[in-house]
């Protein structure tokens, strides 16, 4: 979906106010796919005014609690999601869905689960910083030198193969994936 700024919402929500023209109406004359993104802006317009118009520059955090309110009073009421950000003041309602979808697949311990990536923790950064090649044993650096070694021997017969009949190789490996990818129809 593309981003609208908030000075087009707010012209696409006064001109619909007028009353001149309909939602479909609307999304025609400034090119838009379909009209439910100006139905949101209307409705988040009339719960919030100007401000829930507005892009979010802080996001807002919920409590576990509050969440298992939303998902409960939208499952008894059976409001939308729309309908169901408009009621709790949340001028997001897809974040409303993703709450949901979280809780179906892991229930409450989904919901309190941060978003994004964990900060590291000072001992993960201390273990980062470390060269681990010095806390590597004399055995343990040969034996990874090795492992190393056998690996691009490996890489390089494989290549030669293939530069030595492109053609023989490929279909001798795609019949492989083939055959491990069909299924047995027991």
């Amino acid at each position: 979906m593309a981003k609208y700024s908030e000075e087009f919402k707010l012209m696409i929500v006064h001109e619909y106010q007028k009353g001149h023209l309909s939602f479909d109406r609307l999304a025609k004359k400034y090119g838009m796919n379909d009209s439910t993104a100006i139905k949101k802006w209307v409705k988040v317009y009339d719960k919030f005014g100007t401000t829930g118009l507005m892009k979010k520059s802080k996001r807002e955090t919920f409590s576990v609690q509050f969440k298992l309110d939303v998902i409960s009073f939208m499952k008894r009421t059976g409001s939308s999601e729309m309908d169901t950000a408009i009621y709790f003041g949340l001028s997001s309602p897809s974040m409303i869905g993703a709450w949901k979808k979280v809780f179906l697949g892991d229930g409450v311990d989904g919901l309190d689960r941060a978003k994004g990536r964990p900060p590291m923790s000072d001992k993960a950064k201390n273990k980062k910083n470390r060269c681990t090649e010095k806390e590597m044993t004399y055995e343990q650096k040969l034996e990874r030198e090795n492992e190393l070694l056998r690996l691009e021997v490996e890489y390089l017969k494989k290549l030669r193969a293939f530069q030595m009949d492109p053609e023989g190789y490929l279909e001798k490996h795609k019949q492989r994936y083939h055959s491990n990818s069909k299924k047995s129809s027991n």
